[in-house]
């Protein structure tokens, strides 16, 4: 098979041909159809995250495709058969610690993992899945690999994020969320911020007008370009848009310091910033602002089984809109640059025959 892998970090990914991995007792053998292209791929391979990877290696945690070849001991109890169309559920947990036991196998504090950041990931034409780890999609959900692909990080990530926010309280009619960084994640966000929002009033923030286009055409009530303005003129900006120059609750889709020190500047008494994007490494925030106003921080990793598959229901009733731009995998390192630069509009997807 043809497989896009490291063989170091900052270094280009080589397209090798390797063998076709053969599936243990409990795996099963995935024909990859579709794998998006995050912006933590690129962060993986220009070495951000402390992973200690044998190399080659092959990156891709968005993994749609279909079942190809069942391990001599999958239960039946999977519904699993030949042929099946299916997503990989990203989190590896290893199913002890307490946080696999509450569901949330993304943030196993045990030896578990994360397809494509351990686990041999999908820039390839297979990938073998333990069977737990594999959703079953309908024949007649209407759903694209290319469109399902990216409900596994930048369409799941943000869902649980806005579903933290909500859960603070500060969200419904009278009030303002903002949804900052329109890429990948936020095109989603929006979505759910109008979905999940109870009838919050819904801005995008983001530095490209392009980008701010995404979001009104996902459901923003309002945008802002931030580049080059002052927390002073946000507020401005904010109050002839909605009324009030502050905010309720802020989900941050980027992750960069000035974007985070923004919209904490930006919360009224009481005021969510909930974190969902990795861009940067350290962030200030005033104590006094925080304390004084009971304002909090959170941060939102990814999702859990049950987040994705309230995703791929949303999206199979037909409520999620996909902003997508199928590759191929020659052009992987390419478009994996355009990631670096900020230069892509939604999400890319490596699209396999």
């Amino acid at each position: 098979m043809r497989a896009a892998r490291m063989h170091g970090y900052k270094q280009p990914l080589h397209i090798d041909e390797v063998q076709v991995p053969v599936p243990g007792p409990d795996e099963v053998l995935v024909k990859v159809l579709a794998c998006g292209m995050c912006r933590s791929d690129y962060q993986l391979i220009d070495g951000y995250f402390p992973l200690d990877l044998t190399f080659p290696y092959i990156p891709g945690h968005e993994v749609a495709g279909e079942v190809a070849e069942l391990g001599s001991d999958v239960p039946g109890s999977t519904g699993l058969s030949e042929g099946d169309r299916v997503v990989v559920n990203p989190a590896w947990g290893d199913g002890t610690c307490r946080q696999c036991h509450e569901g949330n196998e993304q943030l196993c504090t045990g030896s578990g993992g994360w397809i494509g950041f351990g686990p041999p990931g999908g820039f390839a034409e297979y990938v073998t899945v333990p069977s737990r780890h594999l959703i079953r999609i309908d024949a007649d959900a209407g759903l694209e690999p290319h469109q399902l692909a990216p409900l596994v990080d930048a369409g799941l990530t943000p869902y649980r994020g806005m579903k933290k926010l909500r859960a603070t309280g500060r969200l419904g009619p009278g009030r303002t969320v903002v949804v900052s960084g329109i890429g990948g994640l936020g095109s989603y966000g929006v979505q759910y911020a109008k979905l999940l929002g109870d009838g919050a009033t819904v801005v995008a923030f983001a530095r490209s007008d392009d980008k701010l286009d995404v979001a009104r055409q996902n459901g923003a009530d309002h945008t802002v370009n931030t580049r080059g303005k002052t927390p002073d003129q946000m507020r401005a900006e904010l109050r002839e848009l909605t009324g009030r120059g502050e905010i309720d609750g802020a989900l941050d889709c980027s992750g960069a310091p000035q974007s985070l020190e923004l919209n904490a500047s930006l919360l009224g008494a009481e005021g969510a910033l909930v974190s969902v994007g990795l861009m940067g490494t350290s962030v200030e925030f005033p104590i006094f602002l925080f304390v004084s106003g009971e304002r909090t921080f959170s941060g939102s990793f990814w999702g859990n089984y049950n987040d994705l598959t309230e995703v791929l229901a949303l999206a199979a009733q037909g409520r999620v809109k996909h902003t997508v731009t199928p590759v191929g995998l020659d052009d992987i390192n390419d478009r994996l640059g355009a990631l670096g630069r900020g230069d892509v509009i939604g999400r890319q997807v490596v699209v396999f025959d």
